[in-house]
């Protein structure tokens, strides 16, 4: 017989605090989002307000230091309560000098912002569905959507997920378990045949014939050898093409929607622009915060003259004394964000230089490890900064996780990005003969003859993923 038995035990459990949530939402949000969390915040926290062109920067968040210290003389030594350096150890230096704007121009900005509207993303859905995990189930789960592709496919190997988040495989499976239950069905499949399967899965049809024509015939139904799959099951011919009739119903592009919205909206939270010199000759490239849509906020001055009164009510000066101190901290906050995003964009820019001069052919191989220790961050911090944001380039518009990309060892020491490999495998089927195309060890072949090894199961998968279709599919006799 099992008995019962009382234990006590002491474990350790890490909380954010409200602010340090909100701070972390701040670094994590694309400048669209931005938008939607400094309206709110200025909507909530009545001593915050839009500083108006030419008002002196004397009211911003130096101005909020000057406020809390006056109230720290009357209610104890609080004035590294709310330290950000404190709070958060990637802190970073705040140099960025705040831009002029003219009367037009702060009209037109404030008319922007006011009518933008905010449109879902695939990662603030996935994390919307995660409201009331723990601290640790939610920040894996953030992980796992910062992660995933555009079309909601995470390719991401559990094992680098899992270093990255600095927890074991086991637990990382097991939250990615849960993210793969959440909506849209088949979101954060590895390929096409599990994320069809997962929404076979969700329809109680795991078993059925359908979902095993994609476990075992997946390459067979894709060229609509129906009949050969009918003889290798054993089963009628007509089943078989209402098998396959079913799963054309499913969604191959769970993240299509999303995607969608962001290709009519996208909004750049870098924009690189190349420097040249006096004589016009390019020197580098110069990396800007796109902010020119977003309000500059200042402590309101009414409020900080509240404060610097005595003798006012105590209920009314404790009130006022909490709502500046939140002021303060989202100021900083926000700027602290700007500052950690520009630091890692001029990393990117300066370890990708030749990309931005000759394009996708000169990508070199980066890890966010090797940016996270160039700027003094961790790389969760790196990870969670690029996460959704896009980079304006003179090369057109990419996400930033784009310039992270593995690498393959050249035969002369060197080493080449996947990119690279990709613009390679792209150029020879534009080339090639269509009566006699390329295969997958062709490529390989040819990929060795200019020095580069590369394994032909990753050159299957890198023509899945340019839409390249296989060889036999490509011939036109």
């Amino acid at each position: 017989m099992v008995g019962m038995e009382l234990s006590v035990g002491v474990s350790q459990q890490q909380t954010l605090s409200p602010q340090m949530q909100q701070s972390l939402q701040l670094l994590q949000a694309p400048v669209a989002e931005l938008r939607q969390l400094v309206a709110s915040e200025l909507a909530a926290n009545p001593l915050l307000e839009e500083d108006s062109p030419g008002v002196s920067d004397d009211g911003g968040v130096d101005g909020a230091e000057d406020s809390e210290q006056g109230v720290s003389e009357r209610n104890g030594s609080e004035s590294n309560e709310f330290s950000l350096q404190d709070e958060w150890r990637d802190y970073l230096p705040q140099t960025a000098a705040r831009p002029i704007y003219s009367a037009d121009d702060e009209e037109r900005r404030r008319f922007l912002f006011e009518s933008q509207v905010s449109r879902p993303t695939l990662r603030s859905y996935i994390l919307e569905q995660a409201t009331g995990y723990s601290t640790e189930e939610y920040r894996l789960v953030e992980l796992i959507a910062g992660s995933l592709e555009e079309n909601g496919y995470l390719r991401v190997p559990v094992q680098d997920l899992a270093t990255i988040g600095g927890v074991s495989e086991p637990t990382l499976e097991a939250v990615l378990k849960k993210v793969r239950d959440f909506e849209p069905p088949g979101v954060a499949a590895t390929d096409l045949g599990d994320c069809l399967l997962l929404q076979l899965s969700r329809k109680g049809e795991s078993n059925g014939l359908a979902a095993r024509i994609l476990r075992h015939h997946l390459s067979q139904l894709a060229r609509h050898r129906y009949d050969e799959i009918a003889r290798d099951l054993h089963v009628p011919l007509e089943d078989v093409t209402a098998a396959a009739r079913h799963i054309a119903s499913l969604e191959p592009n769970p993240g299509r929607p999303f995607a969608m919205a962001d290709e009519e909206g996208v909004i750049p939270d870098l924009i690189v622009i190349p420097k040249t010199s006096g004589e016009g000759d390019e020197e580098g490239f110069l990396v800007r915060l796109n902010e020119d849509d977003l309000p500059r906020l200042r402590i309101s001055n009414e409020y900080k003259e509240l404060l610097a009164e005595r003798g006012q009510n105590e209920e009314v000066l404790l009130y006022l004394r909490e709502k500046i101190k939140g002021a303060r901290f989202f100021l900083r906050s926000l700027q602290q964000r700007q500052q950690t995003l520009l630091a890692i964009g001029n990393e990117i820019v300066a370890r990708q230089e030749e990309f931005f001069r000759r394009g996708a052919s000169a990508l070199k191989p980066l890890i966010m490890a090797q940016v996270a220790d160039a700027v003094g961050l961790h790389v969760t911090t790196v990870s969670r900064t690029v996460s959704g944001k896009y980079m304006e380039t003179p090369q057109g518009l990419f996400e930033m996780k784009y310039f992270f990309t593995p690498g393959f060892q050249n035969s002369d020491g060197s080493t080449v990005s996947n990119e690279m490999v990709k613009v390679a495998i792209r150029e020879m089927v534009d080339r090639e003969s269509t009566r006699s195309p390329l295969s997958d060890q062709d490529i390989v072949t040819e990929l060795e003859e200019r020095g580069l090894k590369v394994a032909r199961r990753t050159i299957a998968k890198y023509r899945e993923q340019l839409g390249i279709l296989p060889s036999h599919l490509r011939k036109v006799s």
